[in-house]
């Protein structure tokens, strides 16, 4: 059987709602000879960001004469399922992933295993076979009971905190730091970005309770003098670990080079070993893309600005890096957000600086989180004191965004749904 025999069957995994626990995980893993053990790995946690900091230390890893392998597990794809599994920069095999997928296949179905749950011992087993040294993994959702946790990686870090998945991690800021601070291993270095005190001293206690150092980015980076423009980033870095240098990111917005200087502090929590040059640390984080976050395109002659904000943080950042970048207007903004997502809240952030606002619906999104069009649509009149146009197909909203917005910049977001189902209408590629 293909991969693409075999996503059907992976996807329908995804039903039944999240059943936490790494004891499936661990008898995936076990049964395959634990393939997990057979490489390194970094493990990155955090609400916003976490994926940015991920293709930002795999570039980094991978750039210089290094002969050594590097794998990447990300979450979630945009366009093709091999996004999430990267080999040295490149999408593993098909081949190689439908290998792992059979063999784990009647695990997975005696286990009762999520989708999640298979793609995570499907990832790293297809490591483990590829010869992979270090995988750069991002953490899920939450991260105490994320499958990823099964790892004991060299180095740990959290991004940021903020509220999303509430209907799994709850709503108390402090319950989802408990859960994210999940990933700290004993003697293992442990890095948090988190700048609020009162969640600093939560990871700080998950961090004493296991016997993690724990170290604080704001002690030992800061980033300077940023410059972003649409087509990336410009910022001084000043660190204890790394001489104070200049840095240059293919990623846009400011919150990127904060994204960077965490990066570049968990690189050098690792072993000496496995610790960048400098030079590599700047070759690298200059190649650096992470697709559908403020990313520019040009189709035809439109101009679209793809960004998957799907929480109220999300839209913060998208929001200030609208203001600083000032794209073209008009500005159309092409919005479907999950029913479950606070989504009056990221409505309102976006449409009030918008010039016009389509409503559609992703086809990927599962049918039971389509929000409510009409619901949507009557809020934002009544709310808001404005219209929204409402076009319940996504290819017949691309067509309209097109026809609407050429002279100024079509605005794609609202969840990773939206972002890679309208990369797929417009043949952009994710990978």
């Amino acid at each position: 059987m293909t991969l693409e025999d075999l996503t059907p069957w992976l996807f329908s995994r995804t039903t039944g709602g999240i059943r936490w626990g790494l004891e499936r995980t661990e008898e995936l893993l076990a049964g395959v000879g634990d393939p997990h053990r057979r490489f390194s790995s970094v493990l990155i946690g955090g609400t916003n960001g976490k994926g940015s900091v991920a293709a930002l230390c795999d570039a980094a890893l991978r750039a210089g004469a290094n002969a050594r392998s590097i794998g990447l597990y990300t979450s979630p794809h945009l366009v093709s399922f091999t996004e999430r599994v990267r080999i040295d920069g490149r999408p593993a095999a098909e081949e190689a992933l439908a290998s792992a997928a059979k063999r784990l296949k009647p695990a997975i179905e005696r286990t009762g295993a999520s989708f999640f749950e298979a793609t995570t011992a499907m990832a790293f087993l297809a490591f483990a076979e590829a010869g992979v040294d270090l995988a750069v993994v991002e953490v899920g959702l939450g991260g105490r009971l994320d499958a990823t946790n099964v790892l004991i990686p060299l180095a740990t870090a959290i991004t940021n905190i903020s509220r999303d998945h509430e209907e799994y991690l709850g709503a108390e800021l402090e319950g989802i730091a408990r859960e994210k601070g999940g990933i700290f291993k004993p003697h293992v270095p442990a890095l948090s970005a988190v700048p609020e005190p009162d969640l600093r001293r939560v990871l700080e206690r998950c961090a004493e309770e296991v016997g993690a150092p724990l170290v604080h980015l704001d002690e030992l980076a800061s980033v300077e003098d940023v410059e972003t423009e649409v087509n990336g980033t410009r910022f001084r870095l000043r660190s204890g670990h790394w001489r104070t240098g200049d840095l240059q990111l293919r990623l846009a917005g400011a919150h990127q080079a904060r994204n960077a200087a965490v990066a570049a502090e968990l690189l050098a929590l690792l072993p000496p070993a496995w610790r960048p040059r400098w030079d590599t640390l700047v070759e690298g984080f200059a190649s650096a893309q992470w697709p559908g976050r403020l990313q520019l395109e040009e189709v035809g002659d439109t101009r679209y600005l793809l960004d998957v904000a799907h929480n109220p943080a999300g839209v913060l950042t998208l929001t200030d890096a609208l203001d600083r970048l000032a794209p073209p207007r008009p500005w159309l903004l092409l919005l479907s957000i999950l029913a479950d997502k606070p989504w009056r809240e990221m409505v309102t952030a976006l449409v009030h600086r918008a010039d016009k606002t389509i409503l559609t619906q992703a086809p990927s999104a599962p049918e039971h989180r389509r929000w409510d069009l009409a619901e949507v649509s009557a809020w934002i009149r009544r709310a808001l004191g404005t219209n929204a146009l409402v076009i319940p197909t996504l290819e017949a909203a691309v067509d309209q965004a097109a026809s609407l917005g050429s002279r100024g910049t079509v605005i794609v977001t609202g969840s990773f749904h939206t972002v890679g189902d309208a990369m797929r209408i417009l043949g952009i590629s994710a990978l």
